[in-house]
């Protein structure tokens, strides 16, 4: 299989001198300009084609998504005068953060010897049941 991508390259190449000297490669838009690679190093080396792909659709995962529409309705609430309005706003958000969370927790595994666990046991063993706080009386 390494012969083929061999032969790939070096069919690729010959087409690229061939066009070098044809002069195709002189005047383009960008010419004598740095490129502005990004550092994907942080992406797994087989995710980084898709991450590209998405990027360059615009398309964020879910989880970027959410956080960046958690900060726009943060932004709104700040400039918010109208007490109804902010009231819907502040249920949007509150609605957000809960689909984070509820993403984040699915893609978590816990294990027994996660301090977490013993956490989630307790929780769980009490019934599920936290403290009410006074924003919820509200439903806010």
């Amino acid at each position: 299989m390494s012969g083929e991508w061999s032969i790939l390259g070096a069919i690729a190449e010959q087409r690229i001198q061939e066009a070098q000297q044809r002069g195709e490669f002189e005047n383009l838009p960008g010419t004598g300009r740095p490129l502005h690679l990004e550092d994907m190093s942080n992406v797994p080396q087989e995710l980084r084609m898709a991450y590209t792909i998405l990027r360059n659709a615009n398309c964020l995962p879910p989880e970027l998504e959410d956080r960046k529409d958690i900060q726009k309705l943060a932004d709104l609430l700040e400039n918010c005068d109208d007490e109804r309005e902010r009231v819907r706003q502040m249920e949007r958000l509150r609605f957000l953060i809960l689909r984070t969370r509820m993403r984040h927790a699915r893609s978590l595994q816990l294990e027994e010897h996660d301090p977490y666990y013993d956490r989630i046991l307790a929780r769980l063993e009490k019934g599920g049941k936290t403290p009410r706080s006074a924003s919820d009386d509200n439903g806010i």
